[in-house]
């Protein structure tokens, strides 16, 4: 599993000692430029740490996705305590199952403690997932960065995004590709700390923006033809 983390020192112990050890889960945590105690809580805690110090969310989950060593699945998960790392096993049993590629964990199906999706957060989750409801036919409720894809898959969908169009990159290359991809109901709370994104006006006018753009690139994209797992 991939989780990106930029000064996370507050959060960081939470997320790693809540996830389930009956997955044997390969916990890569990638530092982001930390200046705090991030990085050395995380190694105390089994954690393997990758380092991306160019700054963005896709930057680290990239750097996340090179450190694997060829895993069944990868859950990629947020440093700062606002999901809940025991319920990774929601999503990843309809993967065990074969009944899909891909899982978003939806906050907006779960149960979400008060302020903890804040009203722009709301507001942008639902008109991109508008947007690609109507430009893709895909139903999706939720970006949520809380989720799962078959390893294969990640492989196929070849992310690019460096910044705050990640998530939707690869719900948009899902559907556009045919994955299969579902969404289970999870909980979300307020974070520790203040986002980077959502808790500034100028991070979320470039995480909208970005998002926007992301939608409207593929949209206007050749569809892939439709091709077997890579392997790399």
């Amino acid at each position: 599993m991939v989780i990106p983390v930029f000064n996370e020192q507050d959060a960081i112990q939470n997320v790693l000692s809540d996830i389930p050890s009956h997955l044997n889960a390969d916990v890569v945590v990638v530092d982001n430029g930390s200046t705090d105690r991030t990085v050395d809580l995380a190694r105390r805690m089994g954690a393997r740490i990758v380092y991306e110090h160019r700054r963005g969310y896709g930057w680290a989950c990239l750097a996340g996705i090179d450190a694997l060593k060829n895993p069944d699945i990868v859950v990629f998960l947020d440093g700062d305590y606002s999901d809940f790392p025991d319920e990774m096993t929601l999503l990843v049993k309809p993967i065990v199952e074969g009944r899909a590629d891909l899982v978003i964990g939806s906050r907006i199906l779960g149960n979400r403690e008060a302020g903890a999706l804040l009203p722009q957060a709301r507001f942008g989750n639902w008109l991109a997932t508008w947007l690609i409801r109507r430009l893709f036919d895909a139903r999706f409720t939720d970006l949520g960065p809380f989720r799962a894809v078959t390893y294969p898959a990640l492989l196929r969908l070849e992310m690019t995004d460096k910044t705050f169009g990640w998530t939707v990159e690869m719900q948009v290359k899902a559907a556009r590709m045919r994955l299969r991809s579902l969404e289970v109901p999870v909980s979300y709370r307020r974070r520790i700390g203040v986002s980077k994104i959502t808790g500034t006006i100028s991070g979320t006018i470039r995480a909208g923006w970005k998002i926007l753009y992301t939608i409207f690139k593929f949209r206007l994209r050749k569809t892939p033809r439709s091709t077997p797992p890579a392997a790399r």
